[in-house]
């Protein structure tokens, strides 16, 4: 196909290629989320043809390649992805390395501007133009452009109320949703969520980083930072250190001071809008009973 949309956490994000340009297959994980509204809120025009950029472009960010093995977050190679500026105009090289094919994609694009550009090198005629990692690549700007927050966390809703869990890599996210799931609650994901506040209610919605994953969301009535303990323990925080902690779990690229203000000023407010908690856990079904007790304290 030539176009299509994605609407995830609800974003329009509409891809566009040219008659004779690439033909777009978005990945299974993505075949959930396409829909018929045409209205995006960014459009993302797909080019086969290299790009270079400008004189004077300079680097502002840059990631290396990071990967879980055997449970330990391991640099498997400096060459990732990259942020670069020139004037108001933002670029991201990057690499895919889960791709069959040595492809390269350079997203050209500005946080006020909602038409986009992604070139691709090495691309094969049919190709995923929402590969990892730009797929979040793309919605972490999304969300900063609408003054959301992308978090590592796992969110359940268990009877009408919503519970996010928000921790790093081997925090307990994935437990937490498992064991919830085991009482017959409703999982949104167990590893990546976004945050809106959409009609004045805070609300939680999943990435789509599983094949199986279907577009899921819910509000949600309390946060609950979490770690592995030898009994459950529950300590509440709020203020500044409670922005402190949520802020640490959020998806940040720390260059530029206005998108880092923009940040501290949604978390702060949904801090104060939401209950935080330190969470100290036994990974069994004693947290759910110990959870249903606490919540309104």
């Amino acid at each position: 196909m030539k176009k299509f949309n994605l609407n995830i956490a609800g974003y329009n994000i509409g891809f566009e290629s040219s008659e004779s340009g690439l033909d777009l297959i978005p990945s299974q994980r993505f075949l959930r989320n396409i829909c018929s509204d045409s209205s995006s809120d960014v459009l993302i025009k797909v080019h086969s043809d290299p790009f270079e950029l400008p004189a004077g472009t300079q680097r502002v960010f840059h990631a290396p390649l990071v990967e879980e093995i055997s449970g330990e977050m391991v640099k498997s190679s400096d060459n990732f992805w990259s942020i670069y500026k020139h004037n108001s105009a933002l670029y991201i090289k990057t690499i895919f390395p889960h791709s069959d094919s040595e492809k390269e994609g350079l997203l050209k694009f500005s946080l006020k501007t909602r038409k986009w550009d992604l070139y691709f090198k090495g691309a094969e005629k049919e190709t995923d133009p929402f590969e990892y990692p730009i797929d979040g690549l793309i919605l972490y700007y999304l969300t900063v452009i609408h003054g959301d927050l992308m978090i590592h966390a796992s969110g359940v809703n268990h009877s009408g109320n919503g519970y996010l869990f928000s921790g790093m890599s081997g925090k307990g996210k994935s437990t937490m949703a498992r064991l919830w799931n085991n009482t017959g609650a409703r999982v949104i994901h167990d590893d990546r969520l976004i945050i809106r506040k959409i009609s004045g209610e805070y609300r939680m919605f999943n990435t789509p980083i599983y094949d199986n994953d279907i577009p899921s969301e819910s509000p949600f009535n309390n946060i609950f930072l979490i770690e592995h303990g030898a009994q459950n323990e529950l300590i509440r925080v709020k203020g500044a250190t409670a922005v402190s902690l949520v802020m640490a779990n959020c998806i940040q690229h720390n260059w530029n001071p206005e998108i880092i203000q923009r940040m501290m000023g949604s978390a702060s407010m949904m801090c104060a809008n939401i209950p935080v908690g330190k969470l100290f856990f036994r990974p069994d079904r004693s947290i759910i009973d110990f959870i249903s007790d606490n919540e309104q304290q």
